[in-house]
C-alpha cells in the first residue's frame, strides 16, 4: 500500500544531512572570515619573517602574492577588451542610451571633484611631509612615467597585439569602443560577432571568479611580504600620509557617498552598502578595480540598475572611475612630495591638481595602479618625479583602500544616474542583501533570464507593506 502524501511531507521537508544516518556537513566559512584569516596570518607570517630572519619565508610570501597578482592579469585585458564591445552594443537596448553615457561621464566628474578637494583639505591641513625624516635623496627616479603627450598619443596604438602584451589598458578600451560602434553600424550582420563576445565574456568570468576563490591566500602572500620586506619603521615614517589617505577615502565612501544617495538618488545609503560590500571587500584585498569588475557589475544589478545599462557604465567605470587612485591619492601625495623637496605650491597649483584629477583620470587605465595618475600630475607642477620613489615602498598598503574607494563609486554612479533617469527598479534596491561572495561564483556561468528570473521570484516571495 502506497504512503499518503500526507505522511511522506515531514520526510520531504527535512533538511538535507539532517537524517538518521546521515553525516553532520561541515560549515561554510564566509568568505569576508576567509579575507580576515588571511590578513591576521599575512600580518603574523610577516612579522615572523622580518623579526626572524626567515628568508625562505619571505621568498615564499612575495611568491604567493606575485602568482594571485599575476592571475589576475592574465584576465585583465582580453575581460576589458570583450566587456566594453558587449556593453557599448548592449546600448542599444536602452531608451536614450547618449544621454545616459553623458550623465555617467558627468558624474564621474562630479565625484572625481568632491574627492580631490577633500584631498587638498586634509593635505594642507596635516602637512603630511613634514617631521618625516624623508629628505629628496631618498627619492628615486620612477621607471614608470606619465604626461599629457604620452596619454594623447598613447590612445591608438601602433598594432593590434601590443596593447594585450604589455597590458596597456587604455588602448585596449579605445579597440574596444570602435568594435563596439561598428557593430552597432554593421547590425544583423555582426550578430556572430556578438553572440561569440558574450560567450566569451561570460567564460573569463567565470575563470576570474575561479581567481577570486585565491584571493584568501593572496591576502597572506601581499600583505606578509608588505610587512616583512618593509617593517614597521619604515611604515612609521609614512603614518601622517598613510592615515590622510585612509581618512580621505573614507569621508568619500563612507561620507560623501551616502549623501549623494541620499539627496540625488534619494535611496538608502545603508542599502547601498548593504548590496555592494562584496565587491567592496574583495577590491579591498585584491587591489585591482578590472579584477573586481564582474563582481561590482553583478551587485550593481542587484541594486535594481537596468543590465543593459549596468553593463556599459560598470566597465567604463572600471577603467576610467578613480576616485581613490586618480583624485585622493594624486593631491595629497603632490603635497606630500612638494613638502619633501621644500616646494612651494600655490592656488593655480591646486587647480592644476584638480583638473589633472577630473581630466586625466583615464591615464590610470594605462598600468595598474596609480603611478601613471601620480607622475601625470607631478610633471603638470612640474615637480621632480623622484618623489615618486619616495611612495613606492608604502604604495601596496595605501592601494588596498584606493581600490576599494574606487569600487564603490563604480558602483555608485550607475545608482544615481538610473534613479535620476527614473529606471532603477526600488523593489530590488530595498530588498538587495549582502549575499556572500560565493553566490557570485555560482551565478557567472547562468543565462540573463535565469538571472532575472531568480531575482523576480526573490522580488515576489517578499511581502508587500502598507
Amino acid at each position: 500500500m502506497s504512503a499518503s502524501p500526507a505522511s511522506t511531507a515531514p520526510e520531504a521537508e527535512q533538511p538535507a544531512g539532517s537524517g538518521p544516518g546521515s553525516r553532520p556537513r561541515i560549515p561554510r566559512v564566509p568568505f569576508w572570515v576567509q579575507i580576515i584569516v588571511g590578513l591576521i596570518l599575512g600580518v603574523l607570517l610577516g612579522w615572523l619573517a622580518r623579526s626572524q630572519d626567515l628568508g625562505w619565508l619571505v621568498t615564499t610570501l612575495d611568491e604567493i602574492g606575485s602568482l594571485f597578482v599575476q592571475l589576475l592579469k592574465l584576465a585583465v585585458a582580453p575581460l576589458v577588451f570583450f566587456a566594453i564591445l558587449v556593453s557599448i552594443t548592449n546600448l542599444r537596448q536602452v531608451n536614450n542610451a547618449a544621454r545616459l553615457a553623458t550623465r555617467t561621464l558627468l558624474w564621474f566628474m562630479i565625484t572625481s571633484l568632491i574627492a580631490v578637494a577633500i584631498g587638498l583639505g586634509i593635505g594642507l591641513v596635516t602637512n603630511p611631509g613634514s617631521g618625516t625624516g624623508l629628505t629628496p635623496k631618498d627619492g628615486a627616479l620612477s621607471e614608470t612615467k606619465g604626461s599629457w603627450i604620452d596619454f594623447l598619443t598613447g590612445i591608438v596604438p601602433d598594432n593590434v597585439i601590443t596593447p594585450f602584451t604589455e597590458l596597456n589598458v587604455l588602448q585596449i578600451v579605445f579597440m574596444a569602443a570602435v568594435a563596439g560602434i561598428a557593430a552597432l553600424q554593421l547590425g544583423e550582420k555582426a550578430k556572430p560577432i556578438l553572440t561569440f563576445s558574450q560567450a566569451v565574456l561570460e567564460l573569463l568570468q567565470k575563470a576570474l571568479w575561479w581567481v577570486i576563490r585565491l584571493a584568501p591566500i593572496g591576502t597572506v602572500g601581499l600583505i606578509g611580504y608588505a610587512i616583512a620586506d618593509y617593517g614597521w619603521d619604515l611604515i612609521g615614517k609614512y603614518a601622517t600620509f598613510t592615515a590622510d589617505v585612509y581618512i580621505g577615502c573614507a569621508l568619500v565612501m563612507f561620507g560623501v557617498y551616502p549623501l549623494l544617495l541620499a539627496t540625488v538618488a534619494k535611496v538608502s545609503p545603508l542599502q547601498f552598502f548593504k548590496g555592494a560590500w562584496p565587491a567592496i571587500q574583495l577590491a579591498f584585498v585584491s587591489r585591482s578595480s578590472v579584477g573586481t569588475m564582474p563582481v561590482t557589475q553583478r551587485v550593481t544589478e542587484r541594486l535594481g540598475v537596468p543590465k543593459e545599462y549596468a553593463s556599459f557604465a560598470v566597465p567604463f567605470g572600471a577603467t576610467t572611475k578613480m576616485d581613490g587612485c586618480a583624485a585622493i591619492y594624486p593631491a595629497l601625495a603632490a603635497i606630500f612630495i612638494a613638502q619633501i623637496f621644500d616646494v612651494q605650491l600655490g592656488i593655480g597649483d591646486y587647480l592644476l591638481i584638480a583638473f589633472v584629477s577630473v581630466i586625466g583620470s583615464a591615464a590610470t587605465a594605462g598600468l595598474t595602479g596609480a603611478t601613471v595618475m601620480l607622475t601625470l600630475t607631478l610633471s603638470t607642477l612640474g615637480l621632480p618625479l623622484e618623489g615618486v620613489g619616495l611612495l613606492m615602498a608604502i604604495d601596496p598598503i595605501l592601494d588596498m583602500m584606493r581600490t576599494a574607494t574606487n569600487v564603490a563609486g563604480q558602483a555608485l554612479v550607475p545608482v544615481i544616474v538610473a534613479a535620476r533617469e527614473k529606471i532603477l527598479d526600488h523593489d530590488a534596491y530595498d530588498s538587495a542583501s549582502a549575499s556572500p561572495i560565493d553566490s557570485f561564483g555560482d551565478d557567472a556561468g547562468r543565462s540573463d533570464q535565469d538571472r532575472d528570473a531568480d531575482r523576480d521570484d526573490a522580488r515576489d516571495a517578499v511581502p508587500a507593506t502598507a
